[in-house]
């Protein structure tokens, strides 16, 4: 139905953060990954009443950034700020995507133990099929320690499937 990614031409100047996520740009790139592919579905309007939309987040590494800062702060005896906590878990920012965007389908994180994009679509087909969503938007994203945050984000449903 959509497809995102992070970063596309023309976002070069780095990602806007998020109120309430700090330190890291996880879930930055997630939210911003995550509107770009639902305005491209559904535009300005947003989702129509009724769509049940779902939410899968999958990634291996996590909040990498925020944990080896939360690691690195607990080793030399620092105090750890309250919103690392939150952002911690996945499916904090997952949730921050379907308040806002009023998505009334599960969400669901995972951490894949083979192919990512297989992964997700798996569990967005258990989604579908079960009858929990009508549609469901699938995000994969990676931190790796040597290169730029990556992301990818899918609005799978009425048979599409990218």
């Amino acid at each position: 139905m959509a497809r995102a990614w992070w970063p596309e031409g023309g976002d070069g100047g780095g990602v806007a953060g998020v109120p309430g996520f700090v330190h890291s740009d996880f879930a930055p790139v997630v939210v911003a990954v995550a509107e770009r592919c639902l305005r491209r579905g559904y535009g300005s309007a947003g989702v129509p009443a009724g769509v049940r939309t779902g939410v899968v987040l999958v990634s291996a590494s996590g909040d990498r950034v925020s944990a080896e800062h939360v690691r690195a702060t607990v080793e030399s005896g620092g105090r750890i700020g309250p919103l690392f906590f939150f952002q911690s878990v996945p499916n904090s920012v997952a949730g921050h995507i379907a308040a806002r965007w009023g998505l009334r389908g599960p969400v669901v994180c995972l951490s894949p133990t083979g192919d990512p994009y297989a992964d997700g679509t798996t569990e967005a087909d258990l989604l579908l099929y079960d009858g929990d969503a009508d549609e469901v938007l699938l995000i994969l994203i990676e931190q790796a320690p040597d290169t730029s945050t990556e992301a990818v984000a899918v609005l799978l449903g009425g048979g599409a499937r990218p």
